[in-house]
Protein backbone atom coordinates (compact mmCIF):
# COMPACT_ATOMS: atom_id res chain seq x y z
CA UNK A 1 0.00 0.00 0.00
CA UNK A 2 1.30 3.45 -0.95
CA UNK A 3 1.33 5.87 1.99
CA UNK A 4 0.87 9.54 1.16
CA UNK A 5 1.36 12.51 3.48
CA UNK A 6 -0.89 15.51 2.93
CA UNK A 7 0.33 18.63 4.72
CA UNK A 8 -2.20 21.40 5.28
CA UNK A 9 -1.16 24.61 7.03
CA UNK A 10 -4.56 26.28 6.46
CA UNK A 11 -6.85 23.80 8.20
CA UNK A 12 -10.50 24.75 7.81
CA UNK A 13 -13.95 23.98 9.11
CA UNK A 14 -15.96 24.17 5.88
CA UNK A 15 -19.71 24.79 6.07
CA UNK A 16 -21.52 24.01 2.81
CA UNK A 17 -24.96 25.63 2.70
CA UNK A 18 -27.58 24.80 0.05
CA UNK A 19 -30.23 27.25 -1.17
CA UNK A 20 -32.97 26.91 -3.77
CA UNK A 21 -31.71 30.29 -4.96
CA UNK A 22 -29.62 33.14 -3.57
CA UNK A 23 -30.60 36.80 -3.93
CA UNK A 24 -28.17 39.44 -2.76
CA UNK A 25 -29.56 42.05 -0.31
CA UNK A 26 -32.44 39.67 0.51
CA UNK A 27 -33.04 37.24 3.36
CA UNK A 28 -32.06 33.80 2.04
CA UNK A 29 -33.17 30.67 3.89
CA UNK A 30 -31.15 27.52 3.34
CA UNK A 31 -32.60 24.10 2.64
CA UNK A 32 -29.74 22.26 4.39
CA UNK A 33 -26.07 22.45 5.28
CA UNK A 34 -23.11 20.24 6.09
CA UNK A 35 -19.90 20.78 8.04
CA UNK A 36 -16.61 19.12 7.08
CA UNK A 37 -12.98 19.05 8.12
CA UNK A 38 -11.31 20.83 5.24
CA UNK A 39 -8.39 22.79 3.85
CA UNK A 40 -6.83 21.93 0.49
CA UNK A 41 -4.64 19.01 1.58
CA UNK A 42 -7.35 17.73 3.94
CA UNK A 43 -9.81 17.63 1.02
CA UNK A 44 -7.23 15.64 -0.94
CA UNK A 45 -6.81 13.27 2.00
CA UNK A 46 -10.54 12.54 2.07
CA UNK A 47 -10.47 11.54 -1.60
CA UNK A 48 -7.33 9.44 -1.11
CA UNK A 49 -9.00 7.63 1.79
CA UNK A 50 -12.02 6.93 -0.40
CA UNK A 51 -9.73 5.54 -3.10
CA UNK A 52 -7.99 3.27 -0.59
CA UNK A 53 -8.49 3.06 3.15
CA UNK A 54 -5.50 3.93 5.34
CA UNK A 55 -3.35 5.13 2.45
CA UNK A 56 -3.12 8.70 3.69
CA UNK A 57 -1.78 10.62 6.69
CA UNK A 58 -2.79 14.25 7.32
CA UNK A 59 -0.39 16.58 9.13
CA UNK A 60 -1.74 19.99 10.10
CA UNK A 61 -2.00 22.68 12.78
CA UNK A 62 -5.29 23.06 14.66
CA UNK A 63 -6.51 25.96 16.74
CA UNK A 64 -6.76 24.91 20.38
CA UNK A 65 -10.25 26.36 20.82
CA UNK A 66 -12.01 24.20 18.23
CA UNK A 67 -9.54 21.39 17.53
CA UNK A 68 -11.91 18.78 18.98
CA UNK A 69 -14.62 19.65 16.46
CA UNK A 70 -12.18 19.35 13.55
CA UNK A 71 -10.93 15.99 14.83
CA UNK A 72 -14.48 14.67 15.29
CA UNK A 73 -15.30 15.58 11.68
CA UNK A 74 -12.05 14.04 10.44
CA UNK A 75 -12.76 10.85 12.38
CA UNK A 76 -16.21 10.65 10.78
CA UNK A 77 -14.45 10.51 7.40
CA UNK A 78 -11.84 8.04 8.66
CA UNK A 79 -9.02 10.54 8.21
CA UNK A 80 -5.81 9.90 10.12
CA UNK A 81 -4.69 13.27 11.51
CA UNK A 82 -1.45 14.11 13.30
CA UNK A 83 -1.47 17.72 14.42
CA UNK A 84 0.20 20.48 16.37
CA UNK A 85 -1.89 22.80 18.50
CA UNK A 86 -1.70 26.53 17.86
CA UNK A 87 -3.34 29.40 19.77
CA UNK A 88 -6.86 30.49 18.85
CA UNK A 89 -9.25 28.90 16.40
CA UNK A 90 -9.06 26.80 13.26
CA UNK A 91 -10.55 29.07 10.61
CA UNK A 92 -14.10 28.64 9.32
CA UNK A 93 -15.19 29.11 5.70
CA UNK A 94 -18.55 28.90 3.95
CA UNK A 95 -19.65 27.57 0.56
CA UNK A 96 -23.00 28.74 -0.85
CA UNK A 97 -24.72 26.41 -3.33
CA UNK A 98 -27.40 28.04 -5.49
CA UNK A 99 -29.48 25.21 -6.96
CA UNK A 100 -31.39 27.42 -9.40
CA UNK A 101 -28.36 29.14 -10.85
CA UNK A 102 -26.20 26.00 -10.45
CA UNK A 103 -23.39 28.09 -8.96
CA UNK A 104 -20.85 27.60 -6.18
CA UNK A 105 -19.70 30.60 -4.17
CA UNK A 106 -16.92 30.14 -1.63
CA UNK A 107 -16.46 32.64 1.18
CA UNK A 108 -12.90 32.32 2.47
CA UNK A 109 -12.54 33.82 5.92
CA UNK A 110 -9.16 35.31 6.80
CA UNK A 111 -6.93 33.48 9.21
CA UNK A 112 -7.69 34.22 12.88
CA UNK A 113 -5.19 36.71 14.24
CA UNK A 114 -2.47 35.05 16.30
CA UNK A 115 0.18 37.25 17.85
CA UNK A 116 2.07 34.55 19.72
CA UNK A 117 5.34 33.13 18.44
CA UNK A 118 4.77 29.71 16.87
CA UNK A 119 8.40 28.68 16.32
CA UNK A 120 7.96 25.78 18.74
CA UNK A 121 4.94 24.49 16.81
CA UNK A 122 6.85 24.89 13.54
CA UNK A 123 9.65 22.71 14.89
CA UNK A 124 7.07 20.13 16.03
CA UNK A 125 5.45 20.19 12.60
CA UNK A 126 8.74 19.48 10.83
CA UNK A 127 9.49 16.69 13.30
CA UNK A 128 6.13 15.07 12.55
CA UNK A 129 6.76 15.25 8.81
CA UNK A 130 10.22 13.73 9.28
CA UNK A 131 8.71 10.92 11.35
CA UNK A 132 5.96 10.06 8.88
CA UNK A 133 8.28 10.31 5.86
CA UNK A 134 9.82 7.00 6.91
CA UNK A 135 6.73 5.12 5.74
CA UNK A 136 5.58 7.49 2.98
CA UNK A 137 6.15 7.52 -0.75
CA UNK A 138 4.90 11.03 -1.45
CA UNK A 139 4.09 14.35 0.17
CA UNK A 140 1.43 16.82 -0.97
CA UNK A 141 1.81 20.37 0.35
CA UNK A 142 -1.11 22.50 -0.72
CA UNK A 143 -2.68 25.85 0.02
CA UNK A 144 -1.69 29.18 1.46
CA UNK A 145 0.66 29.63 4.41
CA UNK A 146 -0.70 31.65 7.36
CA UNK A 147 1.52 34.48 8.58
CA UNK A 148 2.32 32.68 11.86
CA UNK A 149 4.77 30.43 10.01
CA UNK A 150 8.27 31.40 8.88
CA UNK A 151 9.02 32.59 5.36
CA UNK A 152 11.06 29.50 4.61
CA UNK A 153 8.75 26.79 6.00
CA UNK A 154 7.38 25.56 2.67
CA UNK A 155 10.91 25.39 1.25
CA UNK A 156 12.06 23.44 4.31
CA UNK A 157 9.23 20.91 3.88
CA UNK A 158 10.04 20.53 0.17
CA UNK A 159 13.75 19.97 0.77
CA UNK A 160 13.11 17.58 3.66
CA UNK A 161 10.86 15.49 1.42
CA UNK A 162 13.22 15.46 -1.55
CA UNK A 163 16.27 14.74 0.62
CA UNK A 164 14.40 11.62 1.73
CA UNK A 165 13.90 10.64 -1.94
CA UNK A 166 10.12 11.01 -1.83
CA UNK A 167 7.81 12.45 -4.48
CA UNK A 168 6.98 16.06 -3.59
CA UNK A 169 3.82 17.65 -5.02
CA UNK A 170 3.56 21.42 -4.59
CA UNK A 171 0.18 23.12 -4.96
CA UNK A 172 1.08 26.66 -3.92
CA UNK A 173 2.38 29.84 -5.51
CA UNK A 174 3.91 33.25 -4.84
CA UNK A 175 6.76 33.84 -2.44
CA UNK A 176 6.44 30.31 -1.02
CA UNK A 177 7.16 28.84 -4.45
CA UNK A 178 9.96 31.37 -5.03
CA UNK A 179 11.61 30.37 -1.75
CA UNK A 180 11.24 26.68 -2.62
CA UNK A 181 12.80 27.01 -6.07
CA UNK A 182 15.83 28.74 -4.56
CA UNK A 183 16.88 25.52 -2.83
CA UNK A 184 15.12 22.63 -4.60
CA UNK A 185 12.64 21.72 -7.33
CA UNK A 186 9.31 20.05 -6.53
CA UNK A 187 8.76 16.75 -8.32
CA UNK A 188 5.38 18.09 -9.39
CA UNK A 189 4.08 21.66 -9.51
CA UNK A 190 0.31 21.61 -9.84
CA UNK A 191 -1.41 24.99 -10.23
CA UNK A 192 -4.15 26.58 -12.33
CA UNK A 193 -3.62 28.77 -15.39
CA UNK A 194 -3.90 32.07 -13.51
CA UNK A 195 -1.46 30.85 -10.86
CA UNK A 196 1.04 29.74 -13.53
CA UNK A 197 1.18 33.26 -14.92
CA UNK A 198 1.50 34.77 -11.42
CA UNK A 199 4.30 32.37 -10.53
CA UNK A 200 6.33 32.33 -13.75
CA UNK A 201 5.36 35.63 -15.36
CA UNK A 202 4.11 34.07 -18.60
CA UNK A 203 0.70 32.86 -19.82
CA UNK A 204 -0.07 29.18 -19.35
CA UNK A 205 0.39 28.22 -23.00
CA UNK A 206 1.45 24.78 -24.15
CA UNK A 207 4.87 26.11 -25.14
CA UNK A 208 5.48 27.98 -21.88
CA UNK A 209 4.47 25.02 -19.72
CA UNK A 210 6.67 22.64 -21.72
CA UNK A 211 9.62 25.03 -21.60
CA UNK A 212 9.36 25.56 -17.85
CA UNK A 213 9.02 21.81 -17.22
CA UNK A 214 12.12 21.14 -19.33
CA UNK A 215 14.03 23.88 -17.53
CA UNK A 216 13.08 22.55 -14.07
CA UNK A 217 13.31 18.89 -15.13
CA UNK A 218 10.05 18.11 -13.38
CA UNK A 219 6.33 17.67 -13.93
CA UNK A 220 4.08 20.71 -14.22
CA UNK A 221 0.28 20.37 -14.28
CA UNK A 222 -1.98 23.32 -15.06
CA UNK A 223 -5.70 22.88 -14.54
CA UNK A 224 -7.94 25.29 -16.48
CA UNK A 225 -11.42 25.00 -14.97
CA UNK A 226 -13.85 23.60 -17.55
CA UNK A 227 -11.13 23.55 -20.22
CA UNK A 228 -8.68 20.69 -20.77
CA UNK A 229 -5.73 20.24 -18.44
CA UNK A 230 -2.26 21.10 -19.73
CA UNK A 231 0.74 19.17 -18.39
CA UNK A 232 4.37 18.45 -19.16
CA UNK A 233 7.01 16.08 -17.83
CA UNK A 234 10.61 17.08 -18.54
CA UNK A 235 9.31 19.19 -21.41
CA UNK A 236 7.08 16.52 -22.96
CA UNK A 237 3.59 18.01 -23.29
CA UNK A 238 0.26 16.28 -22.66
CA UNK A 239 -3.32 17.56 -22.82
CA UNK A 240 -6.17 15.81 -21.03
CA UNK A 241 -9.84 16.76 -21.62
CA UNK A 242 -12.19 17.33 -18.70
CA UNK A 243 -15.60 15.74 -18.34
CA UNK A 244 -18.67 17.76 -19.24
CA UNK A 245 -21.20 17.43 -16.43
CA UNK A 246 -23.80 19.20 -14.32
CA UNK A 247 -21.91 20.35 -11.21
CA UNK A 248 -23.28 20.27 -7.67
CA UNK A 249 -20.30 21.75 -5.79
CA UNK A 250 -17.07 22.72 -7.56
CA UNK A 251 -15.20 23.47 -4.31
CA UNK A 252 -12.11 21.25 -3.96
CA UNK A 253 -12.09 19.97 -7.55
CA UNK A 254 -8.40 20.87 -7.75
CA UNK A 255 -7.75 19.11 -4.45
CA UNK A 256 -9.56 16.03 -5.71
CA UNK A 257 -7.47 16.14 -8.88
CA UNK A 258 -4.34 16.16 -6.71
CA UNK A 259 -5.52 13.07 -4.86
CA UNK A 260 -6.30 11.08 -7.99
CA UNK A 261 -3.07 12.09 -9.70
CA UNK A 262 -0.80 11.23 -6.77
CA UNK A 263 -2.56 7.95 -6.05
CA UNK A 264 -2.31 6.73 -9.64
CA UNK A 265 1.22 7.99 -10.20
CA UNK A 266 2.56 6.39 -7.03
CA UNK A 267 1.01 3.07 -8.00
CA UNK A 268 1.79 3.03 -11.74
CA UNK A 269 4.43 5.69 -12.52
CA UNK A 270 2.27 6.42 -15.59
CA UNK A 271 2.01 10.19 -16.06
CA UNK A 272 -0.87 10.15 -18.54
CA UNK A 273 -2.88 7.63 -16.52
CA UNK A 274 -2.34 9.74 -13.41
CA UNK A 275 -3.61 12.87 -15.18
CA UNK A 276 -6.71 10.98 -16.28
CA UNK A 277 -7.31 9.65 -12.75
CA UNK A 278 -7.00 13.16 -11.37
CA UNK A 279 -9.49 14.40 -13.95
CA UNK A 280 -11.91 11.62 -13.03
CA UNK A 281 -11.68 12.43 -9.30
CA UNK A 282 -12.23 16.14 -9.98
CA UNK A 283 -15.37 15.33 -11.97
CA UNK A 284 -16.79 13.05 -9.28
CA UNK A 285 -16.09 15.73 -6.67
CA UNK A 286 -18.04 18.28 -8.71
CA UNK A 287 -21.04 15.96 -8.53
CA UNK A 288 -20.85 15.69 -4.72
CA UNK A 289 -21.95 18.17 -2.04
CA UNK A 290 -18.99 17.33 0.18
CA UNK A 291 -15.78 19.28 -0.65
CA UNK A 292 -13.14 16.70 -1.48
CA UNK A 293 -15.22 13.59 -2.12
CA UNK A 294 -15.81 11.08 -4.90
CA UNK A 295 -18.82 9.58 -3.11
CA UNK A 296 -22.42 10.64 -3.55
Amino acid sequence: MAKILTVCLSSTLQKTVSFNSVELTKVNRSTKYRLDASGKAVNSARVLTQLEENCCQVICPLGEKNADLFLDLADRDQLSVDYVTIPGYTRECVTLLDRKAETTTELVVGEPAVEENCSTQEKQLLEKIQQHLKSAEAVLLAGSKPSIWSKSLYAKIAKLTLDNNKLFVADYIGSDMEETLKICTPSVIKINDEEFEITFGKPATKENISTKSKELENMIIVTRGTDSTYAARNGEFLEVPVEKLKPVNTTACGDSFNAGFIYEYINTQNFEAALKKGTWCAARNAESECPGSIKF
